[in-house]
């Protein structure tokens, strides 16, 4: 406080609520900076909590000779990038350690971060323990399933999936099959946290898309088992100020790389007036066999309206090209998405009118083509999602951008960096810079818990003394209970992270 000349807690309210200038209330002032060095300083303390929570429970090692990881690597028809390999090498280490595993797994779209999870589950497996590979939807989750099966099989690995779809005496059996032992991976949704689910002895939880599971899920899935090691992966590669934010309690790996095969993107920017254009585009495209998507913007405040506007597209395609179009949103339930995705892929329709349902994950390598409508709508690592649905195959493949003129500065800086590069690290980082944190981690973006004060743009800086801060606190205080200990407590509660406390009492 006397460093950075910061007024005490009540003072900096005080000033931010009845400011006597206008500088008072500008987020680098030195009330509003204090009171979001204190919310990052929070943040920073639950996070350390949880680690040392995490890390205090005594891990079990799972150390393997790497037989049944060597099968799944043969059986790939390509070998491992550098960065999957180090990858891989860095997770078995951590499993064959006595502590826990908490692990960050990075990479852009496609860059193979399946494969390198179902390799590390292979290293538990062989000790004669089990695994659970945990999706946040039905179609990710039996998209995994087709990925892994093949690979699984080559190498002895007994898969099962578990979703809502499973249902009665099946599910019963792959419940009991897992009970004994009988499955040594098991895919699935949230499905996989329920309390019916009992695993034989669950030593690896490896959870996709971590944005969507908040801590709580976390540590529900971890304590489906005695010292559960946790791998989360993540395809929207973070900015790394961001990771420090919101995974200060993980080590991080990332694959830079994408794997051998994948073509370069060609994108583009149309202007909405020349849409007449691009659906002769498209229908020459389709005449030569090849599919495409065609996404539709979600407008936050009404999901009648996103509805409507995906609904017009899909009945003005289908008027043009009759039964080859087809429809997906959000409001279908996951046996008619499914269904939807099925006779994309198997050719039995070739244009896919979507909302962003498709964001994450969706793979079909023959197709060629996405139009996105409305891109200025759409942050910039959305839009580098949405575009690795295509340059999946060996063909030629592009991305057209539709936009209504006239562009704003953000939305012209966004789309020429996207044609730019095809680099998500760096998409990341531009994307924090043209639009701040609180934007780029908003409800409407991927869920992320944002913050209330602090502004990444502005108080980074000060992320790393709340780090080490916390670690600090918590060496010398570990329980929280000197009277600044107790301070840090009112803190934690301040900032609604009262989770953190209760680790404290659960020891």
């Amino acid at each position: 406080m006397s460093r950075e000349r910061f007024p005490s807690f009540a003072i900096a309210l005080r000033h931010l609520h009845r400011p006597a200038e206008p500088h008072d209330v500008a987020p680098e002032s030195t009330a509003w900076t204090r009171l979001a060095y204190d919310e990052l300083l929070a943040g920073q303390l639950a996070l350390a909590l949880v680690r040392a929570h995490m890390r205090k429970q005594a891990g079990r090692g799972s150390a393997s000779e790497g037989r049944m990881r060597a099968r799944i690597l043969k059986s790939l028809p390509y070998a491992l990038t550098h960065s999957q390999q180090k990858a891989l090498d860095d997770i078995t280490a951590d499993l064959a350690r006595p502590q826990r595993m908490l692990r960050l797994l990075q990479g852009d779209v496609g860059s193979g971060k399946t494969v390198v999870a179902l390799a590390a589950a292979a290293a538990v497996i062989e000790a004669g323990r089990q695994a659970a590979f945990m999706a946040p939807t039905e179609i990710l989750a039996r998209q995994h399933l087709a990925t892994i099966a093949p690979l699984a099989e080559a190498a002895g690995v007994r898969v099962a999936i578990l979703t809502g779809r499973e249902r009665g005496p099946a599910r019963k059996e792959i419940l009991d099959r897992l009970t004994l032992g009988d499955i040594d991976l098991l895919v699935g949704t949230h499905a996989l946290f329920q309390e019916e689910v009992a695993f034989h002895d669950l030593a690896l939880a490896v959870v996709d898309e971590q944005h969507r599971f908040g801590v709580h899920q976390r540590l529900a899935l971890a304590q489906k088992g005695e010292a559960v090691d946790v791998l989360v992966l993540t395809a929207t590669p973070i900015p790394r100020t961001l990771v420090l934010t919101y995974f200060g309690d993980m080590d991080v790996s990332e694959l830079r790389e994408k794997p051998p095969g994948r073509q370069p993107i060609d994108t583009r920017a149309i202007p909405l007036s020349r849409i007449e254009e691009v659906e002769e585009a498209v229908g020459r495209a389709i005449a030569s066999k090849q599919r495409a998507y065609w996404v539709c913007p979600l407008i936050e405040e009404s999901e009648k309206i996103d509805l409507a506007a995906a609904q017009a597209r899909f009945d003005a395609l289908r008027e043009r090209f009759g039964k080859m179009v087809d429809l997906m949103h959000g409001r279908m339930n996951g046996a008619e998405k499914d269904a939807a995705m099925q006779r994309f892929a198997a050719g039995d329709t070739q244009i896919l009118v979507a909302t962003t349902v498709i964001e994450v994950g969706v793979d079909v390598p023959q197709a060629t083509i996405i139009v996105i409508e409305h891109a200025e709508r759409f942050g910039l690592a959305q839009l580098h999602q949405l575009r690795g649905r295509v340059g999946r195959g060996p063909g030629h493949s592009t991305c057209l951008l539709l936009y209504k003129a006239p562009l704003g500065d953000t939305a012209k800086a966004r789309i020429a960096v996207l044609r730019e590069t095809e680099d998500g690290f760096r998409i990341a980082e531009e994307d924090l810079t043209l639009r701040g944190e609180g934007d780029l981690l908003g409800t409407r973006q991927s869920g992320m818990p944002g913050f209330r004060i602090a502004r990444i743009e502005v108080h980074s800086k000060y992320l790393g003394a709340a780090r080490d801060d916390a670690a600090l606190m918590l060496q010398r205080d570990p329980k929280l209970t000197t009277p600044r200990g107790q301070a840090l407590r009112q803190l934690l509660y301040l900032f609604s992270k009262e989770e953190a406390v209760n680790l404290i009492r659960a020891g």
